[in-house]
């Protein structure tokens, strides 16, 4: 076992992709829209067209809030194949986060996790949209740390200084926190640059962030396809210990 988790006192999350599965509600909205007017598009094709629009929105200065990219977003799919905007189906997408699940494994992992780690969630979100995720996650983190309170999106540092300076205030330094994420990009890469321990989740048949062309430079410590392949990993620590 090549990184003893046992030697970590708090451990951060990316929030969307690793603990929420909020790809299949984007496809199934984007899905929605295109139907209506005839255009027919893979669920490969219509992610794309999202990230694409992502990638340019979460670059902007001041940073928009979560809400505006969803908005912006479904506004540039529009513009691109010709379709009416609505304004109701705008705000559907700009509110879709309340409605982005968990994934099966999250809950249970999470629950065994936070009885021995303090917790930081690390997300390109809003502070309200947050709030319904952490609910779902049915946890209290610690930490918490969003692009509305560091007005920019990972990969960005500015998170993850953040949450060393909260983490600091608790007695816990930068070599004992553990990052864990889905992006290669966004979370494994930033980690690595910045000499933090980090984990990568997998989540097969979930692409964003870690395509070929986003694993450029990303070094994981450690890689599980799951949450709780992370959390029996652990305890299999503990009973070494």
């Amino acid at each position: 076992m090549k990184l003893d988790l046992t030697q970590f006192d708090a451990l951060t999350f990316d929030v969307y992709g690793t603990l929420i599965d909020w790809e299949p509600t984007i496809i199934s909205m984007f899905h929605s829209t295109a139907d209506q007017y005839g255009v027919t598009l893979s669920d490969e094709q219509l992610l794309m067209e999202f990230d694409k629009a992502r990638a340019v929105l979460q670059k902007q200065r001041p940073a928009l809030l979560y809400p505006d990219v969803l908005r912006a977003a479904y506004g540039q799919f529009c513009s691109n194949y010709g379709i009416p905007e609505n304004a109701q189906e705008r705000e559907v997408y700009a509110n879709s986060v309340m409605l982005w699940p968990t994934f099966a494994d999250t809950r249970a992992a999470m629950a065994h996790l936070q009885q021995h780690f303090k917790i930081g969630l690390l997300s390109n979100i809003d502070n309200t949209s947050i709030q319904f995720s952490e609910r779902k996650l049915g946890i209290k983190a610690d930490v918490v740390v969003t692009a509305e309170n560091v007005k920019a999106y990972k990969p960005d540092h500015a998170h993850f200084h953040a949450a060393f300076e909260s983490f600091a205030a608790l007695g816990i330094p930068k070599e004992r926190i553990l990052h864990v994420g889905q992006s290669l990009r966004a979370d494994v890469i930033p980690a690595n640059q910045l000499g933090l321990s980090n984990v990568w989740i997998k989540r097969p048949g979930r692409s964003l962030g870690s395509r070929p062309e986003d694993a450029v430079g990303a070094k994981p410590d450690l890689s599980f396809d799951t949450m709780q392949e992370l959390a029996l990993y652990h305890q299999a620590h503990l009973a070494l210990a």
